[in-house]
Order: C-alpha cells, then structure tokens, then sequence
C-alpha cells in the first residue's frame, strides 16, 4: 500500500491545544469496524457499552519529564530529549543543537547538571549524567508535549499528560487514549462486572515520526520496552480484549506472535495484519501518514476510518494527543 492513501487535509483548529476542561468530558465516536455504522457518543458512555464479558487493559506507563534545556560548555544553545535511561546516570536522548554533539562532548543541563556524550547509537546521543538522571528529570525536565501542541508546558499539562493510572515511569509520550479516564469512571466500569487490567509499555519518542517510506511495508518501527505481568495475562486469556490505545494493543499482539511476557517491540501493524487478542480499541483521533492511523485502518478497515475521519471533521471533533476518542470494534 502506499503513503499518500493513508492521507487526509485537517483544519488546523481541530488540532486540540488543551485538555478538555474534565477528563471525562471528550467526545466519543464508536464505530462498527464490520457494518461501518457510526455513532457520535460521550466518553461518559463509555461503561453502559461493557459487560462482564469485557477485559480492559489500561497501559499504565509514567510519562518522564523528558525535555531537557542546557548548553555546550564550549557555547551553544541545546536540547536534550532523554528516550530511555539505560543505567543510573546513563540515557539515550535526542539532541538538538547547532553542530552534532560526538563523543568527549561535554554539557551543562538543567540547573547546571555535568553530562559527558559519551557517542552515537543510530539518531540518539548515549550520554552519562553526573547525577542519577531520574532525579535530573524531574527536578530539571520539561512534560514532553507533542510538537503539533503549541504552548509551553504549564502545571496542567503536568497533570493531564499523565493518565490518573500512571505508575512505572519510563515514557516519553503518554498513551493517549487512557488520558481520557477519570477514577469515577473507572469505578463505574468495574460496578458493571468488567475486568480492569493493567501492562507495561514505555512509549517511546519515535511515535512521533512520519512514515517516510511511500511503500508503507518499508517502514521500520521504532523499539518500546513491554510488561505484561501473569495476573493480566489470566485475565486477558479469559475475555473480550478491549485495548486502551494502540501502545497496549501492539504489546498484546507481540505477546501472541513471540511468546515473550517482556523484552522490546517494533511490531509495525498495517492494513493485512491478523489480529489474534484485541476485539476492541479506544484510541484517539491519529495523524495522516502516521503508522498510528495504518494501525487502526487495520483494525478497522481502511474504507471506515476514511469515512469515520471525515466524519469527525464534518461534527469537530478534536483531534490527537488532547482531543476526542474512538472506540472501534474489530472488523471481521
């Protein structure tokens, strides 16, 4: 399949900016991935649509304060985006500054903080902090907003990049979809007999990349570190999968293909995948040319997201990271 049918124009007001003003206060558009009906919801619906026959399995990721401002001793301006901490006072990061940073670099970060560059691994920077670098982070760091998203990171988004659920940190973008619950709500989704269950997977900066390539099937995915404790994975095996956003989907499907509870994933799921957990998918409003949007085409159909799409854009609906939610049934 190529690039450009994966395309489609945004106004760009419906580019959300902010969170709504409660978290379960989105939009919800379900659509049926086999009939293509649709139907224009609240979040707040969201229960009355579960039974006890529903697994819902949350990522429960904690979203670093991963941006990082600083300087070249020797002069210039930088940022450090910190992808992954590898030990404890080593990280993988992005960088940007004037010329490439290369190994025997050294900078200062924060307020002040020594790091040494130690070399180059692919497009990150292997980097040693002179302090443990979680507590650089967050004594220092930045909530890594979305480039789409404009203003700079304020209390809020500190609080709102972050699902009500968050517990082990080691994201560098939050999984989306599950910023949308609220403790009431999930509360009410237990009332109704549904199992609530939790994995691991540290969303990784690369879910910001374009797909490059115009035949899609070249596209190489980025690699995410995944958990899926054996508690989640009674429950998972026992149930109807409903799968908050696609970061928990690609680590259930990686699970059933490999075997494997834990380790790293770079499942790339495109239109032609078979799906063998996931029967059902919350997830937000995606961007064109985005292996997120193949994702949910896959899921769903390319035919129907095209037409849920320009559904959304026809009632405005907000879109990505902030905006409104899909809850989609699995096509058959």
């Amino acid at each position: 399949m190529k690039l450009a049918e994966f395309d489609f124009q945004l106004p760009p007001e419906l580019i959300a900016q902010r969170p709504a003003p409660e978290r379960s206060a989105s939009r919800l558009l379900h659509l049926d991935g086999t009939t293509g009906a649709l139907r224009d919801l609240a979040f707040a619906d969201l229960p009355g649509l579960l039974d006890e026959r529903d697994v819902v399995v949350l990522n429960d990721t904690r979203v670093l304060k991963a941006r990082l401002h600083g300087a070249k001793l020797t002069g210039g301006r930088l940022e450090l985006f910190v992808e992954r901490i590898i030990a404890e006072r080593e990280a993988l990061a992005l960088a940007h500054s004037g010329h490439p940073l290369k190994a025997g670099h050294r900078l200062a970060v924060g307020d002040g903080v020594a790091v040494e560059v130690l070399g180059r691994e692919a497009d990150l920077v292997r980097v040693r902090f002179a302090e443990p670098v979680a507590a650089v982070l967050e004594r220092c760091g930045e909530v890594p907003l979305p480039p789409y998203i404009r203003h700079a990171p304020d209390a809020e988004d500190a609080q709102r990049y972050q699902t009500v659920y968050a517990d082990k940190p080691g994201a560098v973008a939050a999984p989306t979809a599950g910023l949308h619950f609220d403790r009431e709500i999930l509360q009410k989704i237990g009332n109704k007999g549904t199992v609530i269950s939790r994995i691991t997977l540290h969303v990784g900066a690369g879910t910001f990349q374009p797909v490059r390539t115009e035949n899609i099937e070249e596209h190489r995915m980025h690699s995410e570190r995944y958990e899926i404790p054996p508690d989640a994975l009674r429950e998972i095996e026992g149930g109807r999968v409903l799968a908050v956003g696609t970061t928990t989907l690609r680590a259930l499907e990686t699970w059933k293909r490999t075997g494997k509870t834990s380790g790293e994933t770079n499942l790339f799921v495109h239109p032609g995948f078979r799906f063998r957990v996931v029967e059902r998918l919350l997830t937000n409003f995606h961007l064109p040319r985005s292996s997120l949007l193949m994702l949910v085409a896959a899921f769903a159909g390319l035919d129907n997201i095209r037409k849920a799409y320009a559904h959304a854009i026809a009632e405005r609906y907000r879109f990505f990271s902030y905006g409104d939610a899909m809850l989609i049934e699995r096509s058959t």
